[in-house]
């Protein structure tokens, strides 16, 4: 038999194929075989992943008009409340069902695809889903919900030789799972009565995937994780959301909101057994002396990131606690307020909370270790003009943070006026003093915010359910990562938000941009502007972006 040596990877062709030529080393002979861009051959000692380019996630939705029927019930087997589907599973106006269903979402693949810093596609992993015919009800894979907007951050773990992200445990093309229960956390008000894991995966730098599931995120869904496996740790911090349900909420939800902790795991999915959720960090708006409001939402967070042995996270949506930057104090000494800095003596947490389970209904998981970053707002929610998403620290003391924008659908042709009208959205540059940080300015030239762009095949005109147009336009930035460079500037890269007047502008095909800022400008650049590495095609949406395993900081 002969052995197949791989010796050239060509670009990729324009039909999403590519040609790889392989060396017969028993022949001597070379052949051309021609493998699908979307999957991934295993070569033993090879690596997926190079050192220096970037990994960005990317989900595709399977349009099919059978994957939901025009007056089927919505949400699938519910028993009050129901609704009826207004469209069937035909791309995009399938989406016009989250018009009635506010639960409406359907899992979709996840790709992640390596490109160079320029943009150049190299290679696409695609995660194992229920499409593909070695995958069964007992193998290891995993699912985005894909009008989800805030799922699929990549975070490289502490040695940065892992790659992770969060999913959910379900068949492809299934209904409303990113609103499903848990199996230990259910909650029998929540109108989407199916139950799946929530799981996070690992990538290491030859493609190799394990998952870690878990309880968290009951009703809603988990968004980001990062592996801390320093100094023999083997946790996993992630940022979700949970509760889909009435008032009060059950103790389980409470305890799978926000932030929580994991022991990541390399066991098969079907031999683990997750047990209750593990909160490792708390926040309540009773912190800065305001009322308390609906328990567990004060920590609905997106982004995630750490930095100096801190572990930060960000609150950008809903309508309960404060939209703005927090960390968790392990020190218990720095912020006796609920604002604060960093204590330069933090360490990581590797345990949750001792919380007091008899006080969850009335105080949520209560001691609280969770601080706003001082500088940062402390207005809330309800009445906030801030957005944050993502984190990205180019050195200690300039951090940068995306805002996705208001989401505002206000239109007057040819833009989304209220989209255009943002002067916050985008990213911005804070500095810290020695005291607090400070905001300096927000880099938006070259996002068009506002504008509506043209995707290749997607519908024209208006969208007769939402009477706005179909086309999308840029509303500001989502996950981000950065590079600093040895001239003083950093490159930045982000994932973009969307308006349209698609039913769900989650599921919007958006973009990767990148941008150069100068590190020590300190006043608006004028000559400094995005430019676009990436843009989803039709059926896709892009949601997270790293660098590769093994790159530096």
């Amino acid at each position: 038999m002969c052995a197949f040596e791989r010796v050239l990877i060509q670009p990729y062709k324009p039909n999403n194929m590519k040609s790889t030529k392989f060396k017969c080393r028993t022949l001597g002979q070379s052949i051309s075989l021609v493998l699908l861009a979307s999957s991934s051959v295993a070569f033993a000692g090879a690596d997926h992943f190079s050192v220096g380019n970037l990994v960005v996630s990317r989900s595709v939705y399977v349009s099919q008009a059978s994957n939901v029927q025009i007056g089927q019930k919505l949400p699938p087997n519910c028993t009050t409340g129901c609704v009826t589907a207004i469209g069937d599973g035909t791309y995009p106006q399938i989406w016009n069902n989250s018009t009635v269903d506010a639960s409406f979402g359907i899992t979709s693949k996840i790709y992640l695809d390596q490109i160079t810093p320029n943009g150049s596609l190299i290679n696409s992993l695609q995660v194992a889903n229920s499409s593909q015919p070695s995958v069964t009800a007992k193998s290891n894979q995993l699912v985005t919900s894909f009008p989800s907007k805030s799922e699929l951050a990549l975070n490289l773990s502490a040695d940065r030789k892992v790659l992770t992200f969060m999913g959910y445990v379900a068949p492809l093309n299934t209904l409303d799972v990113s609103n499903s229960n848990t199996p230990v956390a259910v909650d029998t008000t929540n109108p989407v009565t199916s139950s799946y894991y929530r799981a996070v995966a690992a990538v290491d730098k030859t493609g190799k995937f394990t998952f870690t599931e878990t309880n968290a995120y009951s009703g809603n869904n988990g968004r980001a994780a990062y592996l801390n496996n320093s100094n023999g740790a083997n946790v996993i911090y992630m940022a979700g959301n949970a509760g889909n349900g009435g008032n009060p909420q059950p103790n389980n939800i409470i305890l799978g909101a926000g932030a929580q902790i994991v022991t990541a795991s390399i066991l098969p999915q079907a031999k683990q057994l997750p047990l209750l959720p593990t909160p490792v960090g708390s926040f309540n708006i009773t912190q800065l002396g305001q009322k308390a409001d609906k328990v567990g939402k004060d920590t609905n967070f997106r982004g995630l990131t750490v930095y100096n042995n801190v572990v930060y996270y960000t609150k950008g949506s809903g309508g309960n606690g404060v939209n703005t930057v927090y960390f968790v104090d392990t020190t218990g000494t720095a912020c006796p307020n609920g604002v604060g800095v960093p204590s330069p003596v933090a360490t990581l947490p590797t345990t949750g909370i001792s919380y007091n389970a008899a006080n969850l209904q009335t105080l949520g998981v209560a001691p609280y270790n969770m601080c706003v970053l001082k500088g940062f707002p402390t207005t809330l929610a309800k009445t906030t003009t801030a957005f944050p998403f993502g984190l990205w620290f180019a050195n200690p003391t300039t951090l940068y943070v995306t805002d996705e924008g208001n989401g505002s659908t206000t239109y007057a042709a040819p833009s989304y006026t209220g989209a255009a009208a943002q002067t916050t959205a985008g990213l911005q540059k804070w500095v810290f003093d020695g005291t607090q940080w400070n905001y300096l300015y927000t880099l938006s030239a070259g996002l068009d915010l506002g504008t509506p762009y043209k995707i290749a095949k997607y519908p024209t005109g208006t969208n007769a359910v939402t009477s706005l147009p179909w086309a999308p336009a840029t509303s500001g930035l989502r996950n981000v990562t950065g590079h600093v460079n040895a001239d003083g500037t950093a490159n930045i890269y982000a994932i973009t938000a969307t308006v349209s007047g698609n039913g769900d502008q989650g599921a919007d095909p958006n973009k990767l941009v990148v941008i150069k800022d100068l590190l020590s400008a300190t006043t608006l650049p004028v000559v400094e502007s995005f430019w676009t590495l990436k843009t989803a095609a039709y059926g896709e949406v892009l949601r997270g972006v790293s660098f590769t395993p093994g790159t530096s900081e």
